[in-house]
């Protein structure tokens, strides 16, 4: 469905120093540095696919999403998405696609967000009858109902972000490209915007790209993630090979009767202990959590043992400095 190939965008950036004198020389003369945003992208996404478009500020994630929806046109390389070439075919190709960008809003700022929502359906052609369906599907499931005849400039940017979805699916898109779609929710909201992205993923086959910094997003949405840093391409697998590779960590908290001598777990650091409660921490690959537990066992009268995984954020964290981004 979405095949990019050999990717790559530049800009040319003015740079000045600060002064007087530096701002009236720049009046006749302007020093110039190239930006590499892109160097040769290239992956291939499938019908009803998920996938985590992730990577630091500056990486090239908002670059690429606006190549892929027809907004930039790139130096170098080969983008077909649906038989089209997204910048060539934009008339035809926009009426399958749906976007989000988290900071740009596609509202109209004075009026009601439903007299938004109406001229978008003008501009769409779409059905009268299809139309109400799927706005009354999205005012229920993204709770619209008390806002919608708002005026966009007086919605929180919480209740704005659900407007824009909401906006974006409308007309029915087979893709849904997201950049930071949850900035601004509350943790309430972010549950509800996961839920129906599911739903819409499961019930409608819709094809979702999704770009942020809340991993917990892409933890509760994706299964494959692919990683782009200063402009390269330097992850594409599943999220779970991801944590299988970087993800060897993890954290034992033991509450035990009350204990005033404790000796040492071999094979685990002690991250904090008191006199009813032990927080170590394991390396999955050097040590069995069964043989921990069977130590803290033999050692302790055990009231309650509890295991997590280590965080996605920390996973990630590890792969950027993997890649030195």
């Amino acid at each position: 469905m979405i095949h990019l190939q050999n990717i790559s965008k530049s800009f040319k950036v003015a740079k000045r120093q600060s002064g007087f004198r530096q701002a009236a020389k720049a009046l006749f003369y302007r020093d110039y540095t190239i930006i590499d945003a892109l160097k040769e992208i290239s992956f291939s996404i499938n019908p009803g696919e998920i996938v985590g478009y992730i990577g630091p500020n500056g990486a090239g994630k908002s670059t690429t999403i606006k190549i892929m929806s027809g907004i930039l046109v790139p130096d170098t390389g080969d983008c077909s998405i649906m038989g089209f070439t997204p910048w060539k075919d934009r008339v035809q190709y926009v009426k399958n696609i749906g976007v989000v960008f988290g900071q740009r809003s596609q509202l109209w700022w004075d009026v009601p967000v439903i007299d938004s929502f109406e001229l978008l359906q003008d501009i769409y052609k779409v059905p009268q009858q299809e139309y109400q369906t799927s706005l009354n599907l999205l005012m229920e499931t993204l709770e619209l109902q008390n806002i919608i005849q708002s005026p966009v400039r007086q919605l929180s940017l919480g209740q704005r972000m659900r407007c824009e979805i909401a906006a974006s699916l409308l007309h029915n898109p087979k893709i849904l490209f997201l950049d930071e779609p949850t900035i601004g929710l509350d943790a309430a909201s972010k549950i509800a915007v996961r839920q129906f992205i599911k739903t819409i993923n499961k019930e409608k086959g819709v094809t979702v790209i999704l770009t942020t910094h809340d991993m917990n997003d892409i933890e509760a949405l994706a299964n494959r993630v692919i990683l782009i840093g200063k402009g390269s391409l330097l992850y594409d697998g599943q999220l779970e090979e991801l944590r299988k590779q970087f993800g060897s960590q993890k954290t034992i908290t033991a509450d035990f009767r009350k204990s005033s001598q404790l000796n040492e777990i071999q094979g685990a650091t002690v991250l904090s202990r008191s006199q009813e409660q032990l927080v170590l921490s394991i390396n999955t690959e050097q040590v069995n959590t069964s043989a921990i537990i069977t130590q803290l066992s033999n050692k302790l009268e055990l009231i309650d043992v509890s295991i997590e995984s280590q965080p996605i954020e920390d996973i990630i964290l590890q792969l950027y400095k993997e890649y030195k981004i």
